[in-house]
């Protein structure tokens, strides 16, 4: 695995080496998410939590912030094929986050 994911997650955006799949193009539609919103917010691009054992590939939550805005995606990491694939975004909510979106509450 690259030594610094992040770099490597913010390289594909800005290469635009990105997969958007079916279900991150709904979403986006339905949470009024843009991929202007995702490619605009990169320098705010920070890991907040980790998924090693997800399906296909390594995931990782990323929080990220335009101007005021602030959402969450899942990113899968595709080394070997030198791209992400955004899986889904999300307007977090101070329900299930601490007011600085990058804290999940406990239940």
């Amino acid at each position: 695995m690259t030594k610094n994911i992040l770099s490597f997650i913010k390289e594909c955006v800005k290469q635009e080496r990105i997969l958007w799949t079916y279900h991150v193009n709904m979403r986006l539609s339905q949470r009024s998410i843009t991929s202007f919103n995702v490619i605009n917010s990169i320098d705010s691009f920070e890991i907040i939590e980790e998924y090693p054992d997800d399906k296909y590939l390594q995931s990782y939550l990323i929080y990220a912030k335009d101007s005021d805005f602030v959402f969450h995606l899942v990113v899968a990491v595709d080394e070997t094929n030198n791209c992400i694939t955004v899986v889904t975004a999300y307007k977090p909510t101070l329900e299930k986050w601490g007011n600085d979106f990058k804290t999940r509450r406990r239940r």
